[in-house]
């Protein structure tokens, strides 16, 4: 017997460059970007800052340091900030909003006006804690990439302003939401004063995301991302691929496709499996570590989510890999 040819649908993150990106990073235009902004990188930061609606941008090498730069200039030392139950800057961050921003971090059960009010405001003694900024994070990927629509997004805003939050965004996936919502990307980021976008996961690029928000925001996040190791010299190469990514948002409609058809496939042979907003799959089994070894015995590579298995669909899986993956699971069922 052959060997079976892995499918990975464990991350969007796996992706690699096509031919088209390679070609763009070796041929990029670079410079310095510590000392004189390499023109790619340049380039990349304001074509992301027209299409968030933002005053300007920055490069990050990683979604979590593009999170970490924003709530360290949120934050005072000791302040509380609220996020979703779930939420990365939470649970996958590996505590760095604690650690090194020095944030009291809050989970909210429910994210909702109603919760963020009643977390958010109201006085307390000269003791208690002092919550400053609310964290949304649009996909919600323990959440099986739900979406906040733009009237949730709006109505979570405008509770935070009324109590006097700041609003960080983690859009990781928020070109996945503006594709399934079919709304701009504006949107999506109305009110908010950062946001954090990523190029390397469904659009594609090797690596990197995006910071953005103010001008002045912007000239502080340097500084902290180059405090943190941040700082790249000829970055141009790999601003190169995040230019190239951004031409293939539209894109993203297909993953979400396939999502659809993986959970439809799989719910037609008795898994339970929700239907899923974007491109992020989840199913509840009843043994999870055995469901996961069985399925990578059979060439299907899945990952643990919120006690559940995660399937993501991608750029390098295809609807006939979709239909190749039902057919294996259905056999070693």
């Amino acid at each position: 017997m052959g060997v079976v040819t892995p499918i990975d649908l464990r991350s969007d993150t796996v992706t690699r460059p096509d031919e088209e990106m390679r070609r763009a990073m070796a041929a990029a235009e670079v410079g310095d970007d510590v000392l004189d902004h390499d023109p790619t990188m340049a380039a990349l930061e304001e074509r992301v800052a027209g299409l968030l609606g933002v005053e300007a941008a920055l490069w990050v090498p990683s979604g979590s340091m593009g999170n970490l730069i924003a709530l360290f200039l949120h934050l005072d030392r000791g302040d509380r900030f609220l996020a979703p139950l779930g939420a990365h800057v939470l649970d996958a961050e590996l505590g760095t909003a604690a650690w090194l921003a020095g944030g009291m971090p809050h989970a909210l059960h429910s994210m909702t006006p109603e919760a963020v009010v009643a977390a958010g405001g109201g006085e307390s003694p000269y003791y208690g804690l002092r919550s400053t900024l609310l964290c949304l994070e649009n996909t919600h990927n323990a959440a099986g990439g739900a979406l906040t629509p733009v009237a949730g997004h709006a109505a979570l805003v405008a509770a935070a302003r009324s109590v006097g939050l700041a609003v960080h965004l983690d859009g990781a996936r928020l070109w996945n939401a503006s594709v399934a919502l079919g709304v701009p990307l504006t949107a999506l980021t109305a009110g908010v004063d950062t946001v954090q976008v990523c190029l390397s996961k469904g659009l594609g690029a090797p690596v990197g995301s995006v910071v953005a928000g103010s001008a002045s925001f912007v000239v502080e996040a340097r500084r902290v991302r180059k405090m943190l190791g941040g700082g790249v010299r000829q970055g141009g190469v790999l601003a190169a691929a995040g230019l190239v990514a951004l031409d293939r948002i539209a894109r993203l409609a297909d993953d979400h496709a396939n999502a659809a058809a993986l959970a439809s496939g799989l719910r037609s042979i008795g898994w339970e499996v929700a239907e899923p907003a974007t491109n992020i799959v989840l199913a509840a089994v009843p043994d999870l570590d055995k469901t996961l070894l069985s399925l990578r015995e059979a060439g299907v590579l899945a990952s643990p989510m919120s006690g559940k298995v995660r399937f993501v669909t991608h750029g390098d899986v295809t609807a006939a890999d979709i239909t190749e993956v039902l057919r294996r699971v259905r056999e070693g069922a």
